[in-house]
């Protein structure tokens, strides 16, 4: 403390700046106080503003200036700073609880991005006590005026239009008072836990019968395409079978001419060759061992009269054939006679 005292002493020592000037040894007491208390107040005359800052200064009480960003000098005890404003664009988050056009209740989150005008920092100072209720008592009047109108699915697709009415509200109110809002976002929708689900469960739903529609269309290409395979495999097989029968008419026919060159006739010739495929047909079951197949009648005239009775049938349905054709003629004849 004597260190001190004396550095104090000697900085204060007016004869130092003053070698011209006698003060006596008794006056330093005095001095001391009244130095220390002088450097006090110079030193707080000085003071900084942070940048993207804005001081407010009164001269008794009253407004006398705004004060920027740097190292500023105010007058000691005649000058104040009231306040500092903040500059740089600030986020404000309310949550709104209302209820939909469907009678939803839905809780909506509302950021607001907003900042001081330089050139309205006095309004937004002097004006406005506490701009977060101010802002927040908009944002509860502009949802609840708008959401009621909307339903719950519409508010979701929606949202940019709540937060568009809510910014263009706030940004007429606001200005008069200093503050512009930079913008308003709806940044989360929230309905009652049973909504939601009941909203999955429906979009659950709704995708399930795509699914299924989805499934049947592939099922029903699968069904018309097997069909369409089928019936072109149906249409070869029997054009195979046609010509198979066409070829097979085809060497019968040659053989029953063949069979004509040698002196058989060609009832004879049909027995021949229906006893041959006969025991064609008896000598390819034989070959198999595993068949249980069992061949009625298999005597050596059974070719011979599946034949005899073919014959007789042919004959009696031709005869049938000729007597109606006689029938019809003579129907025509009667008919023509009459209308003469």
């Amino acid at each position: 403390m004597n260190y001190i005292h004396s550095v104090i002493v000697s900085i204060i020592d007016l004869r130092v700046l003053f070698p011209q000037l006698k003060i006596h040894k008794t006056m330093l007491p005095f001095l001391i106080p009244i130095v220390f208390i002088a450097l006090v107040i110079l030193l707080s005359s000085f003071f900084i503003v942070k940048q993207q800052t804005a001081t407010v200064v009164e001269r008794w009480g009253r407004f006398h200036s705004i004060r920027n960003s740097g190292l500023q000098l105010k007058i000691p005890v005649f000058d104040r700073i009231a306040g500092r404003i903040n500059l740089k664009i600030q986020q404000l988050d309310v949550n709104v609880e209302t209820k939909t056009f469907d009678d939803v209740f839905v809780r909506m989150k509302v950021s607001v991005q907003f900042l001081v005008l330089r050139e309205k920092i006095y309004e937004a100072f002097y004006k406005l006590e506490n701009p977060h209720d101010q802002i927040t008592s908009y944002v509860f009047d502009v949802v609840r005026a708008e959401v009621p109108k909307m339903k719950l699915d519409d508010v979701f697709v929606k949202k940019d239009d709540i937060a568009n009415a809510v910014r263009s509200e706030l940004q007429e109110a606001m200005n008069n008072y200093g503050y512009d809002i930079v913008r308003a976002l709806v940044t989360d929708i929230d309905p009652d836990n049973q909504v939601k689900e009941a909203m999955n469960r429906i979009n659950a739903a709704e995708r399930e019968k795509i699914a299924a529609e989805y499934e049947g269309e592939a099922e029903r290409i699968r069904i018309v395409a097997k069909a369409k395979a089928e019936a072109e495999s149906k249409r070869l097989q029997g054009q195979g079978i046609a010509d198979q029968r066409r070829e097979i008419a085809r060497g019968l026919e040659e053989s029953v001419e063949v069979l004509n060159n040698v002196g058989i006739n060609s009832q004879e010739a049909s027995a021949l060759i229906v006893v041959t495929q006969h025991y064609d047909t008896l000598q390819s079951l034989g070959e198999n061992t595993n068949s249980n197949l069992i061949l009625l009648p298999n005597t050596p005239n059974a070719g011979a009269d599946m034949l005899s009775e073919m014959t007789t049938s042919f004959v009696a349905s031709s005869q049938i054939g000729e007597a109606m054709k006689l029938k019809n003629k003579e129907l025509e004849q009667e008919k023509r006679r009459l209308k003469e």
